[in-house]
């Protein structure tokens, strides 16, 4: 389901009531629950950019259906606020040599909160065109056309990666995330992508030797579904950035974890979301779920249930 299309047809109706078929095509792409790890490798130790981080990819999806209009470049999207996708999808036809038209985007991810609702329909989009006109576009282009528009996650890939959102530029592939569940509520408010990345300082040494590290225990982690390393990474990552982006509700995020035995907190560093980590395969899992919705309530009456792409090819 990462990255399933589907193929069909629209019907048009054209000024004079003519009907025509053309073909047209769906693509999704999936969000990711904030970051599993992001912050600032040692400079040096990776090419180009050493921001980075990790993704956690969720079960909730963007949706883009392209419908081409002979004759144009231009395109028109709805909802039409979504000009990132309006954007990369005239970039992108004017690269294919392919015409215009029109763009309807649906998602189930909201926006500003850290899910990557931005990437993942920057991503459907391109998939949609591709599809649309049954072209082969290299992940390279989708990557150079969206770091022109803001940084992005590394939702194109499927599975967990590590990834360069600033430069768009894929580090690592580790593997396929277990099963895993996410407790999460919304702080409220909205973040940028841009202002957010525009306004993040720099980091000790210190701190990028410790990211470091904990890149490499994912990179073991992931691969052997180790969910107790995984809590403690996203966990680790939480209150690292908890310096200097805080989360208001990180320290009753993390009591609740304690006293219920869940694997951790995860955060969107980028956004307004935290949330606790549960084990979907753990024999206690339904009784450890109940405990969690029930330590999280005092402070949020209607948090979400986020369940992590397992086993994406």
């Amino acid at each position: 389901m990462c990255h399933q299309t589907f193929g069909g047809t629209a019907e048009l109706i054209a000024e004079d009531g003519q009907q025509l078929r053309v073909h047209s095509s769906d693509a999704l792409c999936c969000g990711t629950f904030g970051e599993l790890l992001q912050g600032q490798l040692p400079v040096g130790s990776v090419p180009r950019d050493p921001h980075f981080l990790v993704t956690m990819p969720i079960a909730l999806f963007a949706r883009a259906h392209f419908i081409p209009i002979a004759g144009t470049q231009c395109v028109t999207v709805y909802p039409s606020h979504k000009v990132k996708a309006k954007r990369l999808a005239e970039n992108l036809v004017i690269a294919l040599g392919a015409s215009g038209g029109i763009l309807l985007l649906q998602s189930e991810l909201s926006e500003g909160k850290g899910l990557a609702s931005s990437s993942a329909d920057l991503v459907a989009t391109a998939r949609s065109i591709a599809c649309c006109f049954r072209r082969r576009v290299r992940t390279s282009l989708i990557e150079k056309l969206m770091a022109e528009i803001e940084p992005s996650d590394g939702v194109m890939y499927p599975g967990v990666v590590a990834y360069q959102q600033r430069a768009c530029s894929l580090l690592s592939f580790l593997g396929q995330m277990p099963p895993l569940a996410i407790v999460g509520i919304d702080e409220g408010g909205t973040v940028e992508t841009v202002d957010y990345d525009q306004r993040r300082g720099e980091i000790s040494a210190s701190h990028r030797a410790e990211y470091h590290e904990l890149l490499d225990r994912a990179q073991i982690a992931i691969p052997r579904g180790d969910t107790a390393t995984i809590g403690r990474i996203a966990t680790t990552s939480a209150l690292l950035h908890q310096e200097r982006v805080p989360k208001e509700h990180l320290n009753s995020m993390l009591k609740a974890s304690e006293a219920t035995g869940a694997l951790g907190v995860i955060v969107a560093h980028s956004g307004t979301m935290i949330g606790i980590l549960l084990d979907r395969m753990a024999a206690d899992f339904p009784r450890k779920l109940r405990s969690v919705l029930a330590h999280v309530s005092p402070f949020d009456n209607s948090p979400k249930i986020y369940l992590t792409m397992t086993g994406c090819r």
